[in-house]
Protein backbone atom coordinates (compact mmCIF):
# COMPACT_ATOMS: atom_id res chain seq x y z
CA UNK A 1 0.00 0.00 0.00
CA UNK A 2 1.58 3.13 -0.95
CA UNK A 3 1.86 5.78 1.08
CA UNK A 4 -0.84 8.12 -1.24
CA UNK A 5 -3.25 6.04 0.86
CA UNK A 6 -2.22 7.87 4.45
CA UNK A 7 -5.07 10.35 5.87
CA UNK A 8 -5.45 11.71 9.07
CA UNK A 9 -7.08 14.21 10.73
CA UNK A 10 -6.44 15.64 14.48
CA UNK A 11 -9.34 17.73 15.88
CA UNK A 12 -10.89 19.25 19.13
CA UNK A 13 -14.91 19.12 20.17
CA UNK A 14 -15.76 21.89 22.11
CA UNK A 15 -17.63 19.31 24.64
CA UNK A 16 -14.95 17.40 25.60
CA UNK A 17 -12.48 20.53 26.47
CA UNK A 18 -9.14 19.25 27.40
CA UNK A 19 -9.20 16.07 25.04
CA UNK A 20 -7.49 15.96 21.36
CA UNK A 21 -9.23 13.41 19.14
CA UNK A 22 -7.27 11.54 16.17
CA UNK A 23 -8.08 8.87 13.66
CA UNK A 24 -5.26 8.26 11.03
CA UNK A 25 -4.20 5.73 8.62
CA UNK A 26 -0.41 5.45 7.91
CA UNK A 27 1.76 3.44 5.98
CA UNK A 28 5.19 4.67 5.36
CA UNK A 29 4.77 7.44 7.98
CA UNK A 30 7.59 7.88 10.77
CA UNK A 31 6.90 9.50 14.47
CA UNK A 32 10.06 11.18 15.39
CA UNK A 33 10.84 10.68 19.22
CA UNK A 34 8.90 13.59 20.69
CA UNK A 35 6.38 13.54 24.08
CA UNK A 36 3.11 15.04 24.96
CA UNK A 37 1.78 17.27 27.15
CA UNK A 38 -1.69 15.04 27.60
CA UNK A 39 -2.08 11.14 27.75
CA UNK A 40 -1.97 9.12 24.60
CA UNK A 41 -4.98 6.55 24.65
CA UNK A 42 -4.36 5.03 20.71
CA UNK A 43 -6.89 2.28 19.58
CA UNK A 44 -5.50 0.11 16.64
CA UNK A 45 -7.84 -0.76 14.36
CA UNK A 46 -6.22 -2.52 11.29
CA UNK A 47 -2.04 -3.38 10.93
CA UNK A 48 0.54 -2.74 14.06
CA UNK A 49 2.43 -0.12 15.16
CA UNK A 50 5.68 -0.14 16.17
CA UNK A 51 6.52 2.21 19.16
CA UNK A 52 10.13 2.73 21.09
CA UNK A 53 8.96 3.45 24.84
CA UNK A 54 11.28 2.55 27.33
CA UNK A 55 14.13 1.30 26.08
CA UNK A 56 12.21 -0.85 23.87
CA UNK A 57 10.25 -1.63 21.00
CA UNK A 58 6.46 -2.15 21.80
CA UNK A 59 4.39 -3.45 19.08
CA UNK A 60 0.48 -2.68 18.74
CA UNK A 61 -2.00 -4.32 16.63
CA UNK A 62 -6.02 -4.91 15.84
CA UNK A 63 -7.73 -4.68 19.30
CA UNK A 64 -5.14 -3.07 21.43
CA UNK A 65 -3.98 0.02 23.13
CA UNK A 66 -0.62 2.20 22.73
CA UNK A 67 -1.12 3.68 26.28
CA UNK A 68 2.17 6.78 26.46
CA UNK A 69 2.12 8.59 29.92
CA UNK A 70 2.23 12.34 29.39
CA UNK A 71 5.94 13.75 28.53
CA UNK A 72 7.31 10.04 28.34
CA UNK A 73 9.19 10.19 24.97
CA UNK A 74 8.07 7.90 22.03
CA UNK A 75 8.26 7.14 18.55
CA UNK A 76 5.89 5.38 16.00
CA UNK A 77 6.29 3.36 12.97
CA UNK A 78 4.19 0.65 11.20
CA UNK A 79 5.46 -3.04 11.68
CA UNK A 80 3.39 -4.11 8.74
CA UNK A 81 3.70 -3.65 5.01
CA UNK A 82 0.28 -2.25 5.01
CA UNK A 83 0.67 0.02 8.12
CA UNK A 84 -1.62 0.93 10.10
CA UNK A 85 -5.08 2.36 11.16
CA UNK A 86 -6.22 3.47 14.56
CA UNK A 87 -8.07 6.19 15.89
CA UNK A 88 -6.83 8.23 19.66
CA UNK A 89 -8.22 10.23 22.14
CA UNK A 90 -5.67 12.54 24.35
CA UNK A 91 -7.10 13.08 27.79
CA UNK A 92 -5.52 16.13 29.85
CA UNK A 93 -3.71 14.97 32.90
CA UNK A 94 -6.13 16.67 34.83
CA UNK A 95 -8.97 14.78 33.18
CA UNK A 96 -6.95 11.89 33.80
CA UNK A 97 -6.53 12.54 38.05
CA UNK A 98 -9.97 13.79 38.42
CA UNK A 99 -11.59 10.69 36.84
CA UNK A 100 -8.95 8.58 38.91
CA UNK A 101 -9.69 10.34 42.14
CA UNK A 102 -13.86 9.47 41.59
CA UNK A 103 -13.38 5.91 40.26
CA UNK A 104 -10.46 4.04 41.62
CA UNK A 105 -8.06 3.56 44.20
CA UNK A 106 -5.01 4.81 42.90
CA UNK A 107 -3.21 7.11 45.37
CA UNK A 108 -0.84 9.50 43.78
CA UNK A 109 -0.56 11.11 40.07
CA UNK A 110 -2.04 8.36 38.38
CA UNK A 111 -0.80 7.06 34.68
CA UNK A 112 -0.41 3.93 32.75
CA UNK A 113 1.77 0.73 33.98
CA UNK A 114 2.25 -0.65 30.79
CA UNK A 115 2.50 0.85 27.42
CA UNK A 116 0.29 -1.83 25.16
CA UNK A 117 -2.88 -3.42 26.45
CA UNK A 118 -4.92 -5.70 24.82
CA UNK A 119 -8.21 -5.39 25.38
CA UNK A 120 -11.06 -4.96 22.00
CA UNK A 121 -13.20 -3.90 24.47
CA UNK A 122 -11.59 -0.80 25.86
CA UNK A 123 -10.46 0.26 22.29
CA UNK A 124 -14.05 0.02 20.76
CA UNK A 125 -15.19 2.01 23.87
CA UNK A 126 -11.72 4.54 21.83
CA UNK A 127 -13.36 4.41 18.69
CA UNK A 128 -17.32 5.19 19.94
CA UNK A 129 -15.65 8.45 21.84
CA UNK A 130 -14.32 9.30 18.40
CA UNK A 131 -17.79 8.85 16.63
CA UNK A 132 -19.65 10.60 19.13
CA UNK A 133 -17.55 13.57 19.05
CA UNK A 134 -17.94 13.53 15.15
CA UNK A 135 -22.12 13.55 15.73
CA UNK A 136 -22.02 15.79 17.82
CA UNK A 137 -23.41 13.78 20.92
CA UNK A 138 -22.03 15.42 24.18
CA UNK A 139 -23.48 13.44 26.45
CA UNK A 140 -22.01 10.09 25.10
CA UNK A 141 -18.85 11.63 24.06
CA UNK A 142 -17.88 12.19 27.70
CA UNK A 143 -20.05 9.44 29.55
CA UNK A 144 -17.76 6.87 27.15
CA UNK A 145 -14.46 7.99 27.39
CA UNK A 146 -14.89 8.55 31.15
CA UNK A 147 -15.84 4.31 30.97
CA UNK A 148 -12.97 4.13 28.77
CA UNK A 149 -10.20 6.25 30.85
CA UNK A 150 -11.92 4.06 34.23
CA UNK A 151 -11.64 0.68 32.85
CA UNK A 152 -7.66 1.61 31.57
CA UNK A 153 -7.07 2.43 34.95
CA UNK A 154 -8.75 -0.45 36.51
CA UNK A 155 -6.71 -2.89 34.51
CA UNK A 156 -3.40 -1.10 33.62
CA UNK A 157 -3.29 1.88 35.44
CA UNK A 158 -1.24 3.02 38.84
CA UNK A 159 0.23 5.99 40.48
CA UNK A 160 3.35 7.34 38.09
CA UNK A 161 6.99 6.69 39.64
CA UNK A 162 8.32 9.75 42.08
CA UNK A 163 10.60 12.01 40.21
CA UNK A 164 13.86 11.28 41.45
CA UNK A 165 16.40 12.52 44.09
CA UNK A 166 17.65 15.92 42.23
CA UNK A 167 21.72 15.76 41.46
CA UNK A 168 23.74 18.38 40.33
CA UNK A 169 23.67 16.49 37.16
CA UNK A 170 19.50 16.71 37.05
CA UNK A 171 20.10 20.56 38.05
CA UNK A 172 22.10 21.56 35.47
CA UNK A 173 19.89 19.51 33.17
CA UNK A 174 16.98 21.43 34.22
CA UNK A 175 18.31 24.95 34.27
CA UNK A 176 19.62 23.65 30.72
CA UNK A 177 15.95 23.48 29.53
CA UNK A 178 14.66 26.53 31.07
CA UNK A 179 17.33 28.80 29.35
CA UNK A 180 16.57 26.83 25.65
CA UNK A 181 12.91 27.08 26.56
CA UNK A 182 12.94 31.09 27.13
CA UNK A 183 15.46 31.07 23.97
CA UNK A 184 13.53 29.29 21.79
CA UNK A 185 13.68 31.24 18.78
CA UNK A 186 17.23 31.88 19.17
CA UNK A 187 19.41 29.03 21.21
CA UNK A 188 22.94 29.04 22.04
CA UNK A 189 25.19 25.88 20.94
CA UNK A 190 25.72 23.34 23.36
CA UNK A 191 29.30 24.23 24.05
CA UNK A 192 28.10 27.87 24.56
CA UNK A 193 25.38 26.64 26.67
CA UNK A 194 27.74 24.14 29.16
CA UNK A 195 29.62 27.14 29.21
CA UNK A 196 27.02 29.39 30.61
CA UNK A 197 25.98 26.84 32.70
CA UNK A 198 29.46 25.85 34.12
CA UNK A 199 30.15 22.85 32.81
CA UNK A 200 31.16 20.63 29.75
CA UNK A 201 29.40 19.67 26.14
CA UNK A 202 29.24 16.15 26.82
CA UNK A 203 28.58 16.33 30.83
CA UNK A 204 25.60 18.45 30.23
CA UNK A 205 24.80 16.38 26.85
CA UNK A 206 24.85 13.13 29.33
CA UNK A 207 22.54 15.08 31.73
CA UNK A 208 20.19 16.08 29.75
CA UNK A 209 19.33 12.67 27.86
CA UNK A 210 19.29 10.77 31.55
CA UNK A 211 16.65 13.63 32.65
CA UNK A 212 14.62 13.99 29.89
CA UNK A 213 15.62 10.87 27.79
CA UNK A 214 16.62 12.80 24.71
CA UNK A 215 19.60 15.20 23.85
CA UNK A 216 18.54 18.90 23.64
CA UNK A 217 18.69 19.81 20.41
CA UNK A 218 15.89 16.98 19.44
CA UNK A 219 13.74 17.75 23.09
CA UNK A 220 14.11 21.68 21.40
CA UNK A 221 12.28 20.42 17.88
CA UNK A 222 9.78 18.77 20.20
CA UNK A 223 9.15 22.18 22.43
CA UNK A 224 8.94 23.95 19.11
CA UNK A 225 6.35 22.06 17.79
CA UNK A 226 4.53 21.94 20.65
CA UNK A 227 4.20 25.76 21.21
CA UNK A 228 3.74 26.28 17.48
CA UNK A 229 0.69 24.33 18.59
CA UNK A 230 -0.32 26.54 20.96
CA UNK A 231 0.04 29.65 18.58
CA UNK A 232 -1.69 27.87 16.09
CA UNK A 233 -4.97 27.56 18.18
CA UNK A 234 -4.63 31.10 19.10
CA UNK A 235 -4.90 31.86 15.56
CA UNK A 236 -1.77 32.61 14.48
CA UNK A 237 -0.82 32.03 10.75
CA UNK A 238 1.67 29.23 10.45
CA UNK A 239 3.83 31.16 8.24
CA UNK A 240 4.04 33.31 11.89
CA UNK A 241 4.00 30.49 13.99
CA UNK A 242 7.21 29.16 12.51
CA UNK A 243 9.15 32.07 13.14
CA UNK A 244 7.93 32.48 16.66
CA UNK A 245 8.96 29.81 17.55
CA UNK A 246 12.44 29.85 15.57
CA UNK A 247 11.97 27.62 12.83
CA UNK A 248 13.67 28.99 9.66
CA UNK A 249 10.20 29.49 7.44
CA UNK A 250 7.09 27.70 7.29
CA UNK A 251 8.24 24.69 5.00
CA UNK A 252 10.95 23.83 7.71
CA UNK A 253 7.62 24.24 10.50
CA UNK A 254 5.93 21.80 8.00
CA UNK A 255 8.58 18.79 8.12
CA UNK A 256 8.69 18.76 11.71
CA UNK A 257 4.94 19.54 12.48
CA UNK A 258 3.95 16.56 10.93
CA UNK A 259 6.66 14.20 11.88
CA UNK A 260 5.14 14.78 15.15
CA UNK A 261 1.81 15.65 14.89
CA UNK A 262 1.24 13.61 12.35
CA UNK A 263 -0.48 16.10 9.99
CA UNK A 264 0.91 19.53 8.88
CA UNK A 265 0.12 22.92 10.48
CA UNK A 266 -2.09 24.18 7.83
CA UNK A 267 -4.98 20.83 8.23
CA UNK A 268 -4.69 20.82 12.04
CA UNK A 269 -5.39 24.64 12.43
CA UNK A 270 -8.36 24.05 10.10
CA UNK A 271 -9.95 20.48 12.10
CA UNK A 272 -9.44 23.00 15.30
CA UNK A 273 -11.37 25.73 13.70
CA UNK A 274 -14.31 23.80 12.54
CA UNK A 275 -15.07 20.76 15.39
CA UNK A 276 -18.14 19.32 13.57
CA UNK A 277 -16.43 18.54 10.41
CA UNK A 278 -17.19 15.29 9.57
CA UNK A 279 -14.70 14.26 7.07
CA UNK A 280 -13.04 11.63 9.36
CA UNK A 281 -15.87 9.49 9.10
CA UNK A 282 -14.15 7.75 6.63
CA UNK A 283 -11.98 6.56 8.85
CA UNK A 284 -14.42 4.52 10.86
CA UNK A 285 -13.45 1.06 11.64
CA UNK A 286 -15.72 -1.80 10.51
CA UNK A 287 -17.03 -4.42 12.19
CA UNK A 288 -15.92 -5.03 16.05
CA UNK A 289 -17.32 -1.75 16.59
CA UNK A 290 -19.79 -0.37 14.35
CA UNK A 291 -22.95 -1.05 17.13
CA UNK A 292 -23.88 2.39 17.01
CA UNK A 293 -26.18 2.06 19.81
CA UNK A 294 -23.81 1.37 22.03
CA UNK A 295 -23.38 5.39 23.69
CA UNK A 296 -27.31 5.04 24.36
CA UNK A 297 -26.60 2.17 26.37
CA UNK A 298 -24.17 3.50 28.04
CA UNK A 299 -26.53 6.51 28.92
CA UNK A 300 -29.00 4.45 29.63
CA UNK A 301 -27.22 2.22 32.22
CA UNK A 302 -25.34 5.62 33.95
CA UNK A 303 -28.93 7.07 35.00
CA UNK A 304 -31.34 3.57 35.09
CA UNK A 305 -28.75 1.94 37.13
CA UNK A 306 -26.78 3.69 39.25
CA UNK A 307 -25.70 0.89 41.42
CA UNK A 308 -22.90 -1.88 40.61
CA UNK A 309 -24.35 -4.67 38.34
CA UNK A 310 -24.17 -7.97 38.34
CA UNK A 311 -21.43 -10.14 37.03
CA UNK A 312 -20.49 -10.40 33.21
CA UNK A 313 -22.45 -7.00 31.97
CA UNK A 314 -21.03 -4.62 29.99
CA UNK A 315 -20.47 -2.16 32.87
CA UNK A 316 -17.54 -4.86 34.59
CA UNK A 317 -14.54 -3.74 35.13
CA UNK A 318 -14.99 -0.08 33.20
CA UNK A 319 -17.56 1.90 34.78
CA UNK A 320 -17.42 4.41 37.09
CA UNK A 321 -20.70 2.79 39.16
CA UNK A 322 -18.53 -0.59 39.10
CA UNK A 323 -15.40 1.19 40.85
CA UNK A 324 -14.80 2.33 44.56
CA UNK A 325 -14.56 5.60 44.62
CA UNK A 326 -11.63 7.03 46.71
CA UNK A 327 -9.75 10.71 46.44
CA UNK A 328 -6.05 10.39 44.82
CA UNK A 329 -3.61 11.38 47.55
Amino acid sequence: MAASAERARHWQYAELPGVDLLRARYVEKIFVRHTHENFVIAAIADGVEVFHHGGADQYAGPGTLALVNPDTPHTGRAGVPEGWRYGAVYPSPELVAEIAAETTTIRGTPGFSSPVLDDPYAAGLVHQVLRAAEEGNALAADTLLRVAVTRLLRLNGGPLPQRAVRTAGTHVAARARAVLDERMAEPPTLELLATELGTSPFALLRAFRDAYGMPPHTWLTDARVRRARHLLDTGSAPAEAAVAVGFTDQPHLNRHFTRIVGVPPGAYQRERKNVQDGEGRLLLPSKAWQNRQLSQTYVKKTVENPTQPSSGTPWESGSPSACPASPSG
